[in-house]
């Protein structure tokens, strides 16, 4: 007749522990992988520059280069020499030209310095930093290389939304930091619903 073996037992302090389970890891990266989500980083600039040198090559200036669902989505070329809405057009241009390079890259280098140092960062989170990353990097590139500023090329029908006939025309990098920010707040809302009470 077959015995089972039992499972070795420790003492502790003359009680008996039997060992538990392995432990459950967390849920972000293992240190050794915290590289990873950098390769959504390098595929959004990739992208974005790519997808800019070809409206720049093929599409004239203030042009509609392409049209889809009637007039619902227009690939066009248009240059945005300030940030978001157009705001800080106002500026003097050595201002703006400053001011629009120097803070986005301060933060772009906040957020890096953050991704490392932070162990609280889910998988997610950590993925959708560094798409925010991409995103801030492939414009800070246009505004030091792109004299007469982003390359914005995809242009949305909004049907008078906000009193906005057309949502203000925007690039691969500008819906990279969109969709990752927009991913990155409700992972956090997530995460502090989950918190006991």
């Amino acid at each position: 007749m077959k015995v089972k073996a039992k499972k070795p037992e420790m003492k502790e302090k003359g009680r008996s522990v039997r060992p538990v389970g392995k432990m459950k890891e967390p849920a972000g990266l293992p240190e050794g992988k915290l590289w990873l989500p950098f390769i959504l980083t390098a595929a959004v600039i990739i992208l974005d520059q790519i997808t800019k040198a070809l409206i720049v090559a093929n599409i004239p200036q203030g042009q509609i280069g392409f049209a889809a669902f009637g007039d619902f989505l227009w690939i066009v070329h248009e240059r945005n020499p300030a940030i978001a809405f157009s705001m800080g057009l106002e500026l003097p241009p050595p201002v703006r030209k400053l001011l629009f390079i120097l803070l986005p890259v301060i933060l772009m280098v906040l957020i890096a310095l953050y991704y490392f140092k932070s162990k609280a960062l889910s998988r997610l989170q950590r993925w959708a930093l560094c798409g925010i990353l991409g995103g801030g990097i492939g414009n800070i590139i246009d505004r030091i290389f792109r004299p007469e500023g982003v390359v914005d090329f995809i242009s949305n029908k909004f049907y008078g939304i906000f009193g906005m006939e057309r949502w203000p025309t925007y690039n691969v990098a500008d819906s990279s930091v969109v969709i990752c920010g927009i991913l990155l707040i409700i992972s956090v809302i997530a995460d502090e619903r989950k918190k006991p009470s």
